[in-house]
């Protein structure tokens, strides 16, 4: 009866969509497309990630009051005003803003562990870290680290080599970068001492002396970068926010990160905890600003110092378990550094341009002078001369030099390499006998030669925008590569010889763009890049890997 009451049209309706049907299961197109859906879909990778105990809501005591105005209320406006007993009143809703200001560590003095620790759960603890710090600790007490003869670069003397570098100066930069409106006024300040005893000429015979920490070929690498790999367990969300200082610990016996972010945050990942079950990961909180730098003292291991934009310098005793305050500044510190020549002395840049080394011992300044005219990124040492020192500042230059000639209040620089936008680091190569440096005009600068007098221009899109930080060249375990991120996910390798990218490591687990790199000092093959996100992606060597199994 039904089907008499249908039209014509709606009867060939229904026998098109029966052979369609047909047609479509004869083809198998339905399940087919749901194998290719499912196999289009990208497979979330487990990661580690830190743990932050939840923060209670405190009730208030006092009832909420709607606020309900006299037009509403059919009263006439007052036009009286405020009273002053209502003016000069305690603000009933200040305890919304004093939960916010609780979070903050009290910057005035040092802090415990305790108070710093973000993960105050009855489970978290972080008694397993200070425990694998102090083991380290004690194995390398008096800073004599043992190096593994088949992973790490011989040292040798060389000879005496005589260098006269004349000063440069480009006064017409193309563009100039000032990312602050704080200056410091170096022009009231205290002339730059001589840190070091002994008089120089013009040209100093002696300046590139020293011991050289070389590689065991010239143009030979000891890493073969396709066996480079990233592994699903080497991938940590280390701390919220953005990364702007990743670092290994210094040691071969635990592979260790460490990490700063512009919350504030200090965060640790041991690699390989002691106990299992643990991710390994911990954090702290020790300033209230972006971290700019993380140094760890090469006496004595378990002294820890970080720098940050609120002008604090903390030094993290894990002995003590405490982050105690070393230094306090009304300008931001940009930049930390230490000689190894003198672990009693930190070098930090301060305001805009300013050089500031501070001696720990008597908590006083022994040089303050401005090098630059805009902020300090990154200070370095040579390796084969710690008396020559980087220096890359934002107003387009990247300078070295000699701590042993700065005694005037306008110390002159042994060389200035001048770039059209802001330079944004400077490292010595492993052997000292090469210098990168990274800018926003899309260059990445290396300087070679007997006097530092060669240089060359390798291209490379710098350009990070406002969600990224900027990209910083690191090198690798000797001067054969140096490293640095692209837009599109990956790692570029320059090779400073050929002045090309050679290679670029990439990998299906990396869901953002690493921007700063650390390679361990001591372990070949294991390389460090931080992202926007908090995450931390480790490479290491196959080659490695199966010699450890």
């Amino acid at each position: 009866m039904a089907s008499e009451q249908l039209t014509e049209y709606e009867r060939k309706r229904l026998q098109n969509i029966k052979r369609n049907d047909e047609v479509f299961a004869s083809l198998k197109i339905l399940s087919k497309a749901s194998d290719l859906s499912a196999a289009g879909k990208r497979q979330k990778v487990e990661t580690k990630s830190y743990k932050v105990s939840p923060q209670k809501k405190v009730k208030s005591e006092t009832p909420v009051v709607i606020r309900r105005s006299l037009r509403t209320r059919g009263m006439p406006p007052d036009s009286k005003g405020l009273t002053d007993h209502f003016a000069h009143s305690d603000n009933k809703n200040s305890k919304s803003f004093s939960l916010e200001e609780s979070s903050f560590p009290d910057v005035s003095g040092p802090i415990s562990f305790k108070d710093a620790y973000a993960d105050r759960s009855e489970s978290g603890s972080d008694r397993s870290l200070m425990d694998a710090i102090l083991s380290v600790a004690k194995q390398h007490h008096g800073g004599l680290i043992e190096e593994k003869a088949d992973r790490v670069l011989d040292i040798e003397k060389k000879p005496r080599v005589a260098v006269c570098v004349k000063p440069e100066c480009d006064e017409n930069l193309s563009e100039k970068c000032d990312l602050g409106s704080l200056v410091k006024d170096f022009d009231g300040s205290k002339a730059c001492k001589d840190e070091f005893s002994g008089k120089h000429d013009a040209c100093s015979s002696d300046l590139m002396k020293g011991v050289v920490k070389t590689e065991k070929s010239e143009h030979g690498s000891h890493v073969d970068l396709g066996s480079l790999t990233l592994k699903p367990n080497n991938i940590a969300r280390l701390m919220p926010g953005k990364i702007l200082i990743v670092k290994f610990f210094p040691s071969n016996d635990m592979r260790m990160i460490m990490a700063g972010n512009k919350y504030g945050n200090v965060g640790f990942w041991n690699l390989n905890p002691m106990q299992e079950g643990e991710d390994g990961i911990y954090l702290y909180r020790t300033h209230t600003g972006p971290i700019s730098g993380i140094v760890v003292q090469q006496s004595c291991l378990s002294k820890i110092f970080t720098s940050c934009y609120d002008g604090f310098i903390r030094l993290m005793d894990v002995e003590k378990e405490v982050f105690d305050l070393v230094h306090s500044s009304e300008y931001a510190i940009y930049s930390l550094s230490q000689n190894p020549n003198n672990v009693n002395t930190l070098y930090f840049s301060e305001g805009q341009g300013g050089l500031n080394i501070w001696d720990v011992r008597t908590k006083k300044s022994t040089t303050e002078c401005r090098v630059h005219e805009a902020r300090i990124n990154t200070i370095d040492f040579n390796s084969q001369n710690l008396s020559i020192m980087a220096s890359s500042s934002s107003d387009g230059t990247a300078c070295l030099w000699d701590l042993r000639r700065m005694h005037t209040h306008k110390p002159e620089p042994l060389k200035i390499l001048s770039h059209k936008k802001a330079v944004h680091a400077a490292y010595f190569s492993p052997s000292g006998k090469y210098l990168a440096t990274t800018s926003y005009d899309d260059n990445v600068g290396i300087l070679s030669g007997v006097n530092f007098e060669d240089t060359s221009m390798i291209h490379h899109n710098n350009q990070t925008g406002r969600w990224l930080s900027s990209f910083r060249a690191a090198w690798g375990w000797d001067d054969s590569y140096v490293f640095i991120g692209n837009m599109r996910r990956g790692v570029d390798v320059i090779s400073p010889a050929l002045r090309i990218t050679i290679k670029t490591l990439q990998s299906p687990h990396m869901s953002a763009i690493p921007y700063r790199f650390h390679a361990h000092p001591y372990e070949v093959g294991m390389l460090a890049g931080a992202t926007s996100g908090g995450q931390v992606y480790v490479w290491t060597s196959s080659q490695e890997s199966a010699e450890e199994q």
